[in-house]
């Protein structure tokens, strides 16, 4: 059927009416995205491979993560991409499991496989902090009641020496209003990247905690301690009267030697008890 000049400018009205609708709610940079993956940074050292598995094993062997948690690792060729499973619980992670991202959290090659909600942890926190390699998000339980009460996380023992530079809490409720608690958008991940700021972990109220490190054996001994020591200053309040905690000078002299070591010794043990399974 033939239109006339006027009902075909109409037509053209609409069409330019609808692509700056599109524009302007981001959907056609959405779908270029979408249509335009990140490119990849190039094949990763093995080693750091199986390190990422045997971190995400290890987390869950330690009972810092059981069905839920993520463990990521900066890309060895490139500082603009992060390794990361697909959505899997941490102690099913193999080799083919682990994905490429870049800092936005766009996938290298999907492949058609789910992430994880809360990928833009990892993204945001990686833009801002380039001494960090390695980065755990965990829903310990130990750690939980210092993220809701007005108990500070202080160090009670030597392997967790860290804790003295300080462990923030990030309260989503000032971020983004009533949510559903996770952090699952890059707006909210900025915002828990900014309250960690230097520091070695941040606490998430109601939720859990994020970790980093100079690489992974560092993150996951972190990880692993900073869950200990909640379990014992947990103890050592419920015993009642004052507690003794690390001096920061004690604190910062043992803090060098784990920097330097990596937490060496605990992490073959953890290693190669995960990889025996």
């Amino acid at each position: 059927m033939h239109k006339t000049g006027k009902e075909c400018e109409l037509n053209r009205r609409d069409f330019v009416r609808n692509c700056s609708v599109f524009l302007a709610a981001g959907a056609v940079p959405s779908l270029l995205a979408a249509q335009q993956p990140p490119s990849s940074a190039g094949p990763v050292v093995p080693e750091l491979i199986e390190d990422l598995v045997a971190a995400n094993r290890v987390l869950a062997a330690e009972g810092v993560v059981d069905g839920y948690g993520h463990v990521s690792a900066r890309h060895d060729r490139d500082p603009n991409r992060y390794l990361l499973s697909r959505s899997l619980a941490p102690e099913l992670v193999t080799a083919a499991d682990i994905m490429e991202f870049d800092l936005d959290s766009v996938p290298v090659d999907p492949q058609g496989r789910g992430m994880y909600l809360e990928r833009f942890i990892h993204g945001e926190i990686y833009k801002v902090r380039p001494d960090v390699k390695a980065i755990v998000h965990n829903h310990s339980p130990s750690v939980i009641p210092f993220g809701i009460s007005t108990v500070p996380l202080q160090p009670v023992y030597h392997m967790a020496a860290f804790i003295a530079e300080g462990v923030p809490v990030f309260e989503i409720r000032e971020a983004g209003g009533m949510t559903n608690m996770l952090v699952r958008n890059p707006a909210l991940a900025e915002s828990l990247a900014r309250t960690l700021d230097s520091h070695p972990a941040i606490l998430m109220r109601g939720h859990g905690a994020v970790v980093v490190g100079p690489g992974v054996r560092h993150a996951v001994g972190r990880s692993v301690y900073l869950q200990m020591n909640a379990r014992l200053q947990s103890e050592a309040v419920a015993l009642g009267g004052p507690v003794t905690y690390l001096h920061p000078e004690e604190a910062a002299k043992r803090e060098a030697d784990l920097i330097e070591d990596g937490y060496s010794r605990s992490w073959e043990l953890w290693k190669k008890k995960a990889l025996a399974k």
